[in-house]
């Protein structure tokens, strides 16, 4: 949008290559089932040896419906593990998200996202 009564919309492509910082599997933590079953999932997160990073910290809500740990899994290549475990004993949805603090300048923060759905 612009202010020039002749042009007030001008349209802008842009292309470029994307690199990819790490990676992440899965993408997206989704614990469905039933009160009271164990549900849980690992993610594997590994940098990309272009971007070298360590997670340093990890943010979640206070009042999230998970629980959260990690390890590192491979010295060599700072191979980490999360695991993602539900804490909601009531039926409900939630959607909510980790924040992976990293080391790295290119980029400080990896987000999951978190779906859970207790039928």
């Amino acid at each position: 949008m612009t202010n020039d009564p002749a042009n007030p919309k001008i349209f802008l492509t842009v292309s470029g290559e994307v690199e990819k910082f790490a990676t992440i599997e899965p993408k997206r933590v989704s614990l469905f089932g039933e009160p009271g079953e164990d549900l849980k999932k690992s993610v594997r997160i590994i940098p990309e040896k272009r971007f070298p990073f360590s997670i340093i910290d990890i943010q979640k809500p206070d009042t999230s419906n998970f629980e959260v740990k990690m390890e590192k899994t491979d010295q060599t290549t700072d191979e980490y593990t999360l695991f993602v475990q539900n804490t909601k004993k009531d039926k409900g949805y939630y959607n909510e998200k980790i924040q992976l603090i990293t080391d790295s300048k290119v980029k400080p923060k990896l987000t999951i996202h978190v779906d859970g759905l207790i039928r």
